[in-house]
C-alpha cells in the first residue's frame, strides 16, 4: 500500500500543493477550494495537512447516508458525492479537521490521493511530500517532525 508521506525539512511553504490540488479538483487555481491546507507557524516550520484515511474512519461511521467507504485494497477513504446530502456530519465527526465542504458543489472534500497518483507530490518543489510504500515510511521522519515542534515549543516558551 502506498501513501503519502511528508518531510518536514523539506518544506518551504511555498503552497504549490494546494495549488496544483485545487486546479485537479476544480479547474481553478484557488486554495481555499484544495483538499490540501499547509498550515505555518510565524518562520519555524510549514506543513501541509490532509486526511489522514484512518484505519476507523470516524467520518463513515457519521455519515447518514453511507456516502463515506474506506476501500480495502487501497485503504483510501472515499466520498460519493451521488450519495452526499451535504448535512456536514463527517466534518463535525473527523477529529482532526480534514474534509471540507465545497459550497459550490454541496458535498463534503477532502483528499482521496488522486485515485493513486497525488498530483501534489508530482509538483512539490523540494520532494516534501512524496507517495511512497507505507512500509518505506521511517520512525525517523515522524521523529524530525515531532523535534521540530519540541523545538518551536520550547522557543515560544522562552519568550
Amino acid at each position: 500500500m502506498k501513501v503519502i508521506a511528508f518531510n518536514p525539512e523539506k518544506c518551504v511553504g511555498c503552497r504549490l500543493c494546494e495549488l496544483v490540488c485545487s486546479l485537479k479538483h476544480t479547474r481553478e487555481f484557488n486554495p481555499i477550494r484544495s483538499r490540501i491546507q499547509v498550515v505555518g507557524f510565524e518562520e519555524l516550520f510549514s506543513f501541509p495537512i490532509m486526511c489522514f484515511q484512518c484505519e476507523k474512519p470516524f467520518c463513515a461511521e457519521a455519515c447518514p447516508t453511507r456516502a463515506i467507504s474506506k476501500s480495502r485494497t487501497t485503504g483510501v477513504v472515499k466520498i460519493s458525492k451521488n450519495r452526499c446530502i451535504g448535512c456536514q456530519m463527517c466534518t463535525m465527526a473527523c477529529p482532526f479537521g480534514n474534509i471540507g465542504f465545497s459550497n459550490i458543489e454541496k458535498v463534503a472534500v477532502k483528499c482521496e490521493w488522486c485515485d493513486g497518483e497525488p498530483e501534489c507530490t508530482l509538483f512539490c518543489p523540494t520532494q516534501a511530500l512524496e507517495w511512497k510504500d507505507l512500509a518505506s515510511v521511517s520512525i525517523d521522519k515522524k521523529r524530525s517532525l515531532l523535534e521540530k515542534l519540541k523545538g518551536g515549543y520550547d522557543g515560544l516558551r522562552q519568550i
